[in-house]
């Protein structure tokens, strides 16, 4: 049974910080992980702008925002500039690559994507994932191939740019199994391997959990087998640095009940990625997360799911 580690990094600080511990403590339980980039200017204190969005300082107050992004970070983009994050962590990129896991895009700007494409057209879609293609290829010498939207945020025209682009792996939403994916009914090749448990943010600070009890709530979840594996989203600036200890329970429990942690690439690996059913995307929401995201919704009729090898 594979469950994919797929590891989102927001920030210069998640980047620095987060992403060596990680890869530390994944090289020393024998794991694999998908690391996901921001590659352009880290705006984190842009975000300030989702305070009034229904849900978010909620969000806030439950999973301890200022402590785990560091009140620098918080004023990037606002009272200080935004960093580049691929010109001042480059190395560090290139030594995750290099320590073995899987590397991919996350975004150029974090806070640009998660709160702009939604609503944005075809050109300055294609402006933003080409910027953060270009700075990849100039970090790592290659093209990418794996692509994770922030923020899980996603229209029409970055579907038709994931296939264009050259993408082979891509976990851009929430949903339950690995599909390709039809938008409105028109057909996207690249397929999509979506987030398909809760993260440890969504869990904290509801229904009694707490730092100490999340990765038992956690574990309950993935205590039966699922055909198709699993995919957790991780976060370099809490998983890997506040909750890196809840992360080394949760991998080790994992393998207790019998999962491989792997990465996006192994679990496209153990499908016939063209032989997935197809299914129905677009607009949702899930539970513990303000706003809304990018879905799957079901699949197709006679679509059966997939097993993996």
């Amino acid at each position: 049974m594979r469950l994919a580690l797929k590891v989102d990094v927001d920030t210069l600080r998640g980047t620095r910080e987060g992403v060596p511990a990680l890869v530390d403590l994944f090289r020393r339980h024998g794991v694999g992980a998908t690391f996901l980039f921001s590659l352009g200017p880290d705006h984190t204190g842009r975000a300030i702008r989702r305070a009034f969005r229904p849900g978010f300082l909620g969000k806030v107050r439950r999973t301890g925002v200022v402590e785990h992004y560091g009140v620098k970070t918080l004023l990037y983009g606002t009272l200080l500039p935004g960093p580049d994050i691929g010109r001042r962590a480059g190395d560090v990129m290139r030594m995750t690559r290099d320590a073995g896991f899987d590397t991919g895009i996350h975004c150029w700007d974090h806070v640009r994507w998660q709160d702009g494409v939604a609503a944005a057209d075809a050109a300055w879609t294609a402006r933003e994932m080409r910027m953060a293609c270009e700075r990849y290829t100039d970090v790592f010498k290659e093209p990418p191939r794996t692509h994770g939207a922030a923020g899980w945020q996603m229209n029409l025209h970055a579907l038709r740019l994931t296939q264009r682009l050259g993408f082979d792996v891509c976990s851009d939403g929430r949903g339950t199994h690995p599909h390709l994916p039809f938008w409105n009914a028109e057909p996207v090749r690249c397929p999509q391997f979506p987030t398909t448990l809760p993260t440890l943010d969504e869990l904290i600070g509801l229904d009694g959990v707490d730092a100490s009890n999340v990765a038992d709530r956690l574990l309950g979840l993935t205590e039966a087998p699922a055909p198709a594996g699993h995919v957790f989203t991780l976060h370099a600036e809490l998983e890997g640095m506040r909750l890196l200890p809840v992360i080394e329970q949760l991998v080790a429990g994992w393998k207790a009940q019998g999962w491989s942690p792997v990465s996006l690439r192994s679990l496209h690996a153990s499908v016939e990625p063209f032989a997935l059913p197809r299914c129905a995307v677009g607009i949702g929401s899930v539970p513990g997360r303000s706003g809304t995201l990018f879905v799957q919704q079901g699949p197709f009729p006679g679509e059966a799911l997939p097993r993996a090898a």
